[in-house]
């Protein structure tokens, strides 16, 4: 797959560029190349995304990072199996818990939430830092709603984490989940104050909690661009050829007095 010319292969974590060293040097610039297509696309292009993913597993499939890639593409893709796979053939050459809990929601993809509550409450889930606890909190929480058990998600959500005022990464995130978990379950109010919350933390608008909170206030948006509010200081030609098609109101009115005007005279001359 073509790779654009601004992409060096040094945009990498320099943490990956030390496991690419066992590579011959060509070789690893190659595969650090694909890496980063991969970092660029996988949020906005997720299939491509996975188109280098696999160009970079072709040629060093036996690197974690490279693994780990793979499995995050797949997992972009809703590729949950193929996911799966990597993700657990990087935590054995790594030995590290941090896969855990996207391995967990590979299981949800996979229709198999009881697996998922299973490795939420395992003992790797004790060696995640805190953010990583958060979302196996989370996924365990989905998990349950997957199972149809909204109070069991609800009871999930709430933690120290959820109370807490400070904003970290996962604070909006884990506040959208219970507010959504709330509005299911009928708690209506206590689902809106849980998603002003969450716009209060989402600094960067990972979630569209702005756009359920207006929801539910009954606010409804207007496009400000839309043709049908009226006409521009500076009219679009595509605008004239649909004013030509529909005519207009005020010239439609003069019309139509006009011809009752004429009507008159005729039944007056009909009279005469």
């Amino acid at each position: 797959m073509p790779i654009p010319e601004d992409v060096t292969g040094d945009e990498i974590d320099k943490d990956v560029r030390q496991e690419l060293q066992s590579l011959p040097k060509t070789l690893a610039e190659d595969v650090a190349k694909n890496l980063v297509m991969v970092a660029r696309l996988i949020d906005e292009d997720p299939e491509g995304a996975y188109g280098y993913s696999r160009v970079a597993l072709r040629l060093a499939s036996r690197v974690a990072a490279v693994r780990e890639a793979a499995g995050f593409a797949a997992y972009a893709n809703q590729k949950y199996s193929e996911a799966l796979g990597e993700f657990r053939a990087a935590r054995r050459m790594t030995g590290t818990v941090e896969l855990w809990p996207v391995m967990a929601d590979c299981e949800r993809g996979l229709g198999r939430p009881e697996r998922a509550l299973d490795m939420a409450g395992a003992p790797e889930v004790h060696k995640l830092d805190k953010a990583g606890q958060v979302e196996m909190r989370l996924v365990a929480a989905g998990a349950r709603r997957d199972m149809g058990q909204l109070d069991a998600a609800i009871v999930t959500l709430q933690s120290p984490e959820l109370a807490s005022n400070s904003v970290q990464a996962w604070t909006a995130r884990l506040r959208y989940a219970y507010a959504d978990a709330l509005l299911a379950a009928g708690r209506e109010s206590e689902a809106r104050e849980w998603f002003a919350k969450a716009v209060e933390a989402d600094r960067d608008g990972s979630t569209d909690a702005s756009d359920r909170l207006a929801e539910l206030d009954g606010v409804d948006f207007v496009d400000a661009l839309d043709e049908n509010d009226g006409a521009t200081d500076q009219a679009d030609p595509a605008d004239d050829e649909v004013r030509d098609e529909t005519p207009d109101t005020d010239a439609d009115a003069d019309m139509d007095a006009g011809a009752d005007e004429v009507e008159d005279e005729a039944k007056g001359e009909d009279k005469d």
